[in-house]
């Protein structure tokens, strides 16, 4: 299968594990990597898993809660993850909501990502994260 699914309730730990992998090994900090959100609202689970098996590649992280997809896409900029997202519009056939922020170009730590992650979402789409409230506080 492309992606490796992680558990919802391990997703800080997975951002702070990418981040501490770009940490060593990307001395330039370039945008290390993108974490990418979409909404698959209204899509069964089974088609937005076939799509994940088309789409991502192996080293990519998924993460869910209900409708909402993340992704993070390791060593990609936003330049590709938003190719990965044009993919899954043109699998749907229809344009989906979607966010994206890269590391460390839009937040030094994950709960900044979080945080930087609901407000773009809520502001843009008028749609709440309120999943990733827990993650978005600075205690682990």
């Amino acid at each position: 299968m492309a992606g490796i699914h992680f558990s919802f309730d391990n997703f800080k730990q997975l951002m702070k594990l990418n981040i501490g992998i770009s940490d060593r090994l990307d001395e330039n900090r370039a945008e290390s990597f993108t974490l990418l959100y979409c909404g698959f609202d209204g899509i069964s689970s089974e088609l937005v898993e076939s799509s994940l098996l088309d789409i991502l590649r192996t080293s990519d992280s998924i993460v869910n809660h209900e409708g909402d997809y993340f992704f993070v896409l390791p060593y990609t900029d936003k330049y590709g993850a938003e190719i990965v997202k044009k993919m899954f519009d043109e699998f749907f056939e229809k344009y989906l909501d979607f966010f994206m922020l890269s590391y460390p170009a839009d937040g030094e730590t994950a709960e900044e990502l979080f945080a930087a992650m609901q407000d773009s979402v809520s502001t843009f789409y008028k749609k709440d994260l309120h999943c990733l409230d827990r993650f978005a506080k600075q205690y682990d």
